[in-house]
């Protein structure tokens, strides 16, 4: 199997949080929104239909567990999920927690604003709690 690299914009925009059998888990470097981008850690894979039935299955089980978990911890009233690669060609599935007042509610977060960055200490904590939700 070919070895898995991040692409360099996921890289750039997020920090890692965990790996789960087949995704990467990334938190999106935006305050405004927590926001959960899923990596399948396949090279060369752009879409869904690429992978194999068994890593399409694991892939909406992943999908699962981490909308449960976000929402579970920041008690979001919807969640947000999407694969778009638009800009990004790598296959990464957004889950992103959305409440009636977001900045973007009730429209998709893309576009609306600038990111608000984490300070260190609050990416920090929130990488804490989501590896720990993940892990059960």
């Amino acid at each position: 199997m070919a070895q898995f690299h991040l692409h360099p914009q996921l890289a750039a925009d997020t920090f890692d949080v965990t790996c789960l059998s087949l995704c990467r888990v990334l938190l999106m470097n935006d305050t405004a929104y927590p926001w959960l981008i899923l990596v399948p850690e396949r090279d060369a894979v752009r879409e869904v239909h690429e992978l194999t039935p068994g890593d399409q299955q694991q892939l909406m089980a992943e999908i699962t567990r981490a909308s449960r978990c976000l929402q579970r911890l920041v008690k979001a009233d919807k969640m947000n999920v999407a694969a778009l690669g638009n800009m990004v060609p790598q296959l990464h599935i957004h889950v992103i927690a959305r409440f009636h007042h977001d900045p973007a509610w009730p429209a998709p977060v893309w576009g609306r604003q600038e990111a608000m960055p984490y300070s260190e200490q609050d990416a920090g904590g929130l990488i804490g709690q989501l590896e720990e939700a993940l892990a059960r």
